[in-house]
């Protein structure tokens, strides 16, 4: 490495410290937004009373939450970008393997099938990424929200889907894209 890339590496090192600190920030938000939804659903009649603004708050969270979002994925590439200038391709001029998220998006027919790779080594992984696996392979079944950023686009569009697998080795989801509300007894196709 050059001594001119001696700049690039502080501000990598700059860069994934605030990706810790915006990960630690939504972690917060996340467990004020799961305990307002505990309370809400403990007694939702609260929101009925005057002057309460459980509603507002949980509104203000998503917000927060959302930008804070926003704003480690804008990191992220960023630092994908920076780490990718900073190492050259790998043998025989080949690209080198991408370890961060790569979103890729792929419907069938009328199936609307959605899918989210993240390539990885499980074997690598912290105890806490493990249960976080865990935590993604107990949403089978589950109505979720999911962030797709399709190819050359500005902005994220968001989806309500309901989570048909997680792979755990693949870090890859199989949704299906269906409307807020719907059941297993719609008639919807998969």
């Amino acid at each position: 490495m050059s001594s001119s890339s001696s700049p690039d590496i502080v501000s990598i090192l700059e860069n994934s410290k605030e990706l810790d600190r915006l990960r630690k920030d939504q972690e917060d938000i996340l467990s004020e937004i799961n305990k307002l939804h505990k309370k809400l659903q403990t007694t939702p009649e609260v929101v009925e009373k005057p002057g309460d603004n459980s509603l507002a708050k949980l509104k203000m969270l998503y917000t927060q939450a959302k930008e804070l979002s926003d704003t480690e994925a804008n990191l992220s590439t960023m630092l994908i970008s920076q780490l990718d200038a900073l190492f050259p391709p790998g043998p025989q001029g080949q690209p080198r393997r991408r370890l961060a998220n790569s979103s890729s998006v792929t419907e069938g027919n009328e199936q609307k099938r959605k899918r989210v790779k993240t390539e990885s080594d499980i074997s690598r992984l912290t105890p806490s990424m493990r249960n976080q696996l865990e935590a993604c392979a107990s949403l089978k079944g589950e109505q979720v929200a999911a962030r797709v950023t399709p190819r050359n686009a500005d902005k994220d569009e968001w989806f309500v889907v309901k989570v048909i697998h997680f792979d755990k080795e693949l870090k890859e989801f199989e949704v299906l894209d269906e409307e807020p509300g719907d059941d297993e007894d719609s008639s919807g196709q998969r």
